[in-house]
């Protein structure tokens, strides 16, 4: 073993180098020396490059068909051939909890990259705000930030035989008759769980019941078949269905409009003024993972989302994607959100059971 004691260079428990020099009494030499550590640094390099040696495990906490499902399948498919001829990336679904269950998952596995997680405003933001003493994780100091993947606004949708044309007549409708209508979200404590809060509170304190689905695809079928009056969803969840005309996006969470729907407009436009909601998907993985690794997957990570057919789909489901991130400023990214997100529910006054 190499190390320091009060300035002095020790080998094997022996002093080599003293605050004089090197101690010429020892049986060891400078190319000695050198060799000792040239061993050392090529024995990280070859662990680095023999990565991965069985296939990663990419974790999405909900369950399939949702956005964040959609974007985690294509990363992971390009990723694959990128990190090694033999390299498998296998996507796995761990739904549960507004996500706790898949992230607890990976926070729990080694630290050898082959376990990742699909991180959304859910599994890092209002979830853990909404439940500090249940949450089993830190969102932030228990994981390796590795990339950011996405972004995309929420968007509030209809039945498309709602009566309701845009959000003004939906909140409308909400102060005429409280406690009437039913809504939904991916879950308790989910990114659209928040948005649907923030329309309550903004809107004088709107009343309707929320019914939490396990994810955007349970979302998108309740909206088809009627059985809730409106939803707050990623637009990743439900820009197929809407195309598809099986219910009706009237609002955006954004502060622009997106261009997938150019047509439907901000609540900022006549609806609730200030109002904003977005969502983000990034790539994580357990705490302490080797920077060699993390370095790696943000490379590919990147790679992968500059290709234009993925962009290109992505785009189509409503999700932009983001090829430009670097661990650290993930890492920032995350922790930033986390401290709004916490922010917002102690201001509104969220409660778990809402």
């Amino acid at each position: 073993m190499i190390g320091f004691n009060d300035g002095n260079l020790v080998f094997s428990g022996r002093m080599i180098w003293g605050k004089q020099g090197f101690i010429k009494t020892m049986n060891i030499s400078r190319r000695r020396l050198a060799g000792v550590l040239a061993a050392s640094f090529l024995a990280r390099s070859a662990s680095a490059q023999a990565w991965p040696v069985r296939p990663i495990i990419f974790t999405i906490p909900f369950q399939a068909g949702g956005s964040a499902d959609l974007l985690a399948r294509l990363v992971a498919e390009r990723m694959a051939p990128r990190l090694g001829a033999n390299a498998r990336v296998v996507v796995e679904n761990r739904a549960g909890a507004g996500g706790i269950i898949g992230s607890e998952h990976v926070r729990r596995q080694p630290a050898d990259g082959h376990a990742l997680l699909l991180a959304t405003p859910s599994t890092h933001g209002t979830v853990p705000a909404l439940q500090p003493a249940t949450t089993p994780y830190d969102p932030v100091s228990d994981f390796t930030a590795i990339a950011i993947l996405g972004r995309a606004p929420i968007a509030l949708a209809v039945p498309k035989d709602s009566p309701h044309q845009d959000a003004r007549a939906l909140i409308d409708a909400l102060r005429a008759a409280p406690g009437s209508a039913s809504w939904g979200s991916s879950g308790i404590g989910s990114v659209g769980h928040l948005a649907g809060k923030l329309m309550a509170l903004m809107g004088g304190g709107l009343q309707a019941v929320h019914i939490p689905y396990r994810g955007g695809a349970g979302i998108a079928e309740a909206l088809a078949k009627s059985e809730i009056q409106f939803a707050w969803e990623p637009l990743g969840s439900l820009a197929a269905g809407a195309k598809d005309g099986l219910f009706r996006i009237i609002a955006m969470g954004s502060a622009t409009r997106h261009p997938l729907f150019p047509e439907v407009p901000t609540m900022r436009e006549g609806a609730l003024p200030g109002f904003e909601a977005s969502t983000w998907n990034l790539m994580l993985g357990p705490r302490a993972l080797s920077s060699d690794i993390v370095e790696r997957l943000s490379g590919v990570a990147n790679a992968v989302l500059a290709e234009g057919d993925i962009i290109a789909r992505l785009a189509a489901a409503g999700i932009d994607a983001v090829s430009d991130s670097t661990p650290a400023n993930t890492a920032a990214f995350l922790a930033a959100e986390y401290a709004k997100f916490r922010d917002i529910v102690q201001k509104a006054e969220l409660k778990i059971s809402q």
